[in-house]
């Protein structure tokens, strides 16, 4: 193949690829016999195609016939050639010769057609059948006789084909072609110049077949020419051109029709035969005729979806090798012989239930090789399903939904296609479709109640099983697994997963810790089943537990209340008669139902005969009278037991006192032994409490060493840098103790002096002008006025300490504390040294031992009664008991403590009280503990 002709090529090529149709249908056209790869068009860019949407779309190429020549690249885009392409085998002589495809996507579903028009190449030279031509000629034949040559057969179409002969030499014949209807060309030899056999005998001829490619082939086929004396008048046909048909299918022998021919001569020369011209191609053999008669038979099958028509070229020669050509032309009849076929393009087996209305499932391409009215099909499916079939294009269905699927109501379903055509008798073929519905999570998880409610029973062991709940999911798979989850919640402040706990797989609730009824007797929380899908549905379900009571525990008596630290009596008056109520036991029990009712029994007594105990209330009564040899002292033991199973019980101790007067209780109940049961806790507390003592004890030493020095050094630094700074005095406000019961000795008054120019605010105390502030009666403490004070302010400051008034001091032996002890009776009132004021420690024993001796002596009191009841016997309040708690002073006051409001105390004796009783010390005060042993002593 020259350049030229590629050139020519090429740009044939490009003009196809420019021609393409709307609605989704492109065409291309490409020259036979291109190499394997070689391009046939950008689809992707025709079609208006992405890329990224071939590979998605997963495009692939859908042809009828099972011969791939057309491949797709999806990388590129393109159509690519994969098998070479021989236009004469794909078509033979049928022009025009088209590859149709079509190209289909998934994701949505979608085909488009492309056709590809193959182009006839020059490809093919012109061929004879046969290896020569004889033609016997007589010399008589007259100039212009014609001689049918044999046509050669080229399979290229069109202008590859045969456009003309040429003979060699051209002495006595020439050639002339005519075109016949079909387009095929008629060649005859005529005779120019006489024959003369005498001259040449034998001529041989060389006829030449020239087609009209570029570059141009020829074939050629000898031709040789005996001259023959006589017979000088061919055959001539009645028509040229005979047309007849015939149904596709008929048997063989069926007589298509009968060529007829006449011959001017006579005898033998006249003679003609029938012969089917080798140039009528492959179909030869499918046609028979008879040599005498010209009846034209069929001698093998007929398709009309394979060949249409057939053209047959009939010769009639007679002896002397004179003929006539004329066509037979057999036109095939179509019937209704082939069922429609079904091929599935592309085919989705599972679809999610909630697929849109119109969703593709399946699309279809339904073929029907019959023409007319018995090629046209129509496709149906069966009924009551939500799905419809869409006729896209010719013979092109999509099968789409047309309802809402729920896979719940129908997992799958088998749709059956039908299609027929409409030929008589209709034929039809059907295939069947199953398509899997996939789940979707639109069925939330459902309770098999409202709500649940169980019981359990209190004490119960942690991790036991109270109940399951379930919940069903009508989903399928992961969708349909359900979980269970505990819901936040609280009941009384404590979280409910503290309580319950649920298992995520199987519903069971368990309890998380052992239930006590009465702490907690019912309690409700929420349980959520939620399903695996994605969103996750879930829904909830309200669960109630209720704590069943049990008999776990002994009644608690409130009354009479038993402590260690004191003792409890019940005063009985001897004149007291029967059924006298002595005290009521008063017990309950947090139990509920019968595990709470409460029974009283009389366990042990001094006495049995003297007292009862009511058996439902617990009230203690006398059962008989009481008599003067009952003894004062009386122990009674109750014992308060529950109904439950088994019951439990407590004890309770009654001391009653049988007695007219209090002193005589007071005398026999002091002999009672108390039995201390100290609290395991107490010796820690007291380890703490030291060691919190001694802590704030030593940073009290510190704090106050720290800040002597720092004032020793502020003093320091003031004289030094201050000594010859001017000083303006400032008197500030005087105060003064206005109570009886104050702790402070003295009352001192400080001059505070500031320098003008001082950026440190530097004070200067100095010893104070006068002391002698607060006067002193026997009625009380006074205060002075505004004008005594300036005056005393004025008058008797100067730079000697004048003495103290002896009206209010002490003496040594009078002040309390170490400081007093180094004085002597001789010193004189009013005329010894200043007491020297006691020093912080001593300030701070004298406080400890005060407050210790005050403990003791409330320690062994009952506050009110001093541990006596009075429910049901006289009043004794503490009006009748000596208060032990009187006269108690603090070390370093003239404070004195008195219990009696109503007589004011005088806060130091007068002087000549204080110098009567200075040769002896004063005596402390007695203790409780002292007037305990001295009431022991006279008692006994």
């Amino acid at each position: 193949m020259s350049d030229r002709t590629m050139a020519r090529q090429v740009l044939l090529f490009i003009w196809f690829l420019s021609l393409s149709s709307a609605l989704g249908q492109v065409s291309y056209s490409i020259p036979e016999e291109m190499a394997k790869g070689s391009l046939v068009g950008n689809i992707a860019q025709d079609l208006g195609l992405d890329l990224k949407r071939l590979k998605s779309g997963k495009a692939r190429i859908y042809t009828a016939d099972s011969a791939e020549y057309i491949e797709l690249n999806k990388e590129r885009g393109v159509l690519l050639i994969k098998e070479r392409i021989d236009r004469e085998a794909l078509c033979g002589q049928t022009t025009p010769c088209a590859l149709h495809l079509q190209i289909t996507l998934e994701n949505p579903m979608e085909f488009y057609s492309v056709t590809v028009e193959i182009l006839d190449v020059n490809d093919n030279a012109p061929v004879f059948a046969a290896k020569e031509i004889k033609f016997d000629i007589s010399e008589s034949s007259l100039t212009g006789a014609k001689f049918v040559l044999e046509t050669a057969v080229d399979d290229d179409v069109g202008f590859n084909g045969v456009q003309s002969y040429f003979l060699h030499p051209a002495d006595h014949f020439i050639l002339k072609t005519q075109d016949m209807p079909d387009g095929t060309k008629n060649v005859e030899m005529i005779l120019q110049k006489p024959l003369d056999r005498e001259k040449q005998e034998h001529i041989s001829l060389l006829l030449t077949a020239v087609d009209g490619g570029d570059p141009q082939m020829s074939g050629t086929i000898p031709i040789i020419i005996t001259v023959e004396d006589a017979n000088d008048n061919a055959p001539v046909c009645f028509l040229p051109v005979y047309k007849t048909s015939i149904a596709e299918n008929s048997p063989k022998g069926t007589i298509l029709t009968t060529v007829k021919a006449s011959d001017a001569d006579q005898g033998q020369n006249g003679k003609i035969e029938y012969h089917i011209a080798k140039s009528s191609g492959g179909y030869i053999n499918h046609f028979e005729i008879d040599r005498n008669e010209g009846v034209l038979r069929l001698s093998g099958d007929t398709d009309y979806e394979r060949v249409k028509h057939y053209q047959i070229d009939v010769q009639a020669r007679d002896p002397g090798r004179h003929s006539d050509t004329c066509k037979v032309i057999v036109d095939i009849i179509d019937v209704n012989d082939n069922k429609p076929v079904i091929n599935i393009m592309s085919k989705a087996s599972t679809l999610s239930e909630n697929s849109q209305s119109g969703t593709v499932v399946t699309m279809l391409n339904v073929q029907d090789s019959d023409s007319g009215e018995n090629g046209k099909v129509q496709c149906s499916i069966n009924d009551h399903i939500p799905f419809t079939l869409k006729s896209t294009n010719n013979n092109f269905f999509s099968l789409v939904t047309d309802g809402d699927l729920d896979r719940e109501r129908e997992s799958e379903y088998n749709i059956s296609v039908t299609c027929s055509d409409e030929g008589v008798p209709s034929l039809s073929s059907s295939v069947t479709l199953s398509l899997q519905i996939s789940d979707v999570n639109d069925n939330a998880p459902v309770f098999e109640k409202s709500s649940y409610e169980a019981s359990v029973q209190e004490n119960n062991t942690p991790g036991l099983s109270i109940f399951t709940v379930r919940a069903r999911d009508a989903d399928f798979n992961q969708n349909a697994r359900v979980s269970y989850i505990l819901e936040d919640s609280s009941v009384n402040g404590v979280p409910v997963s503290s309580l319950v706990s649920v298992s995520a797989d199987s519903g069971v609730i368990h309890a998380v810790r052992s239930f006590d009824y009465e702490q907690i007797k019912d309690f409700q929380f929420r349980v959520k089943a939620q399903d695996g899908g994605s969103p996750p549905l879930s829904s909830n379900v309200s669960v109630k537990i209720i704590i069943q009571d049990q008999n776990d525990n002994a009644p608690q008596v409130l009354y009479p209340v038993q402590s260690a630290a004191s003792v409890v009596a019940e005063i009985v008056p001897r004149s007291a008669d029967v059924g006298y109520l002595v005290t009521k036991v008063v017990a309950v029990d947090v139990d509920s139902g019968q595990n709470a009712w409460l029974s009283y029994k009389l366990h042990k007594a001094t006495d049995r005969a003297l007292f009862e105990v009511g058996l439902q209330n617990g009230e203690i009564r006398t059962v008989r009278q009481v008599t003067d040899k009952d003894a004062v002292k009386q122990r009674l033991t109750v014992v308060v037991e529950d109904n439950g199973q088994p019951s439990r019980s407590a004890t309770v101790n009654v001391n009653v006192a049988v007695a007219d007067s209090f002193p005589e209780v007071l005398s026999e109940f002091t002999d009672f032994t108390h039995d201390k049961e100290y609290n395991d806790n107490l010796t820690f507390y007291l380890v703490l409490a030291l060691a919190v003592v001694s802590f704030l004890f030593i940073v009290s030493i510190i704090a106050i060493l720290s800040v002597k020095c720092y004032r020793w050094r502020r003093e320091r630094m003031f004289y030094k840098s201050g000594a010859n700074l001017p000083v303006i005095p400032y008197y500030p406000p005087l105060y003064a103790d206005v109570g009886g019961t104050g702790t402070l000795q003295h009352v001192y008054n400080y001059e505070v002096c500031r320098t003008t120019d001082s950026r440190k605010s530097d004070l200067k105390y100095v010893r104070p002008c006068s002391e002698s502030i607060i006067s002193l009666d026997t009625s009380g403490t006074h205060t002075l006025t505004h004008a005594q004070r300036e005056r005393l302010n004025f008058d008797d400051c100067d730079d000697q300490q004048k003495p103290p008034s002896g009206d209010w001091r002490f003496t040594q032996n009078q002040r309390p504390g170490p400081s007093g002890a180094a004085a002597t009776p001789e010193v004189a009132v009013g005329t010894g040294p200043w007491p020297n004021p006691p020093t912080e420690a001593e300030q701070l024993q004298a406080l400890m031992a005060a407050a210790n001796e005050v403990s003791e002596a409330t320690n062994t009191l009952a506050p009110g009664t001093m541990g006596l009841s009075t429910r049901y016997s006289p009043q004794f309040t503490l009006q009748h008991v000596p208060d032990y708690r009187q006269n108690v002073y603090i070390p370093g006051s003239t404070a004195t403590l008195t219990s009696n409001q109503q007589q004011p105390q005088q806060a130091l004796p007068p002087p000549q009280v204080a110098a009567a009783a200075q040769p002896e010390p004063p005596k402390a005060a007695q203790t409780p503990a002292s007037k305990k042993k001295s009431t022991k002593k006279e008692k006994k």
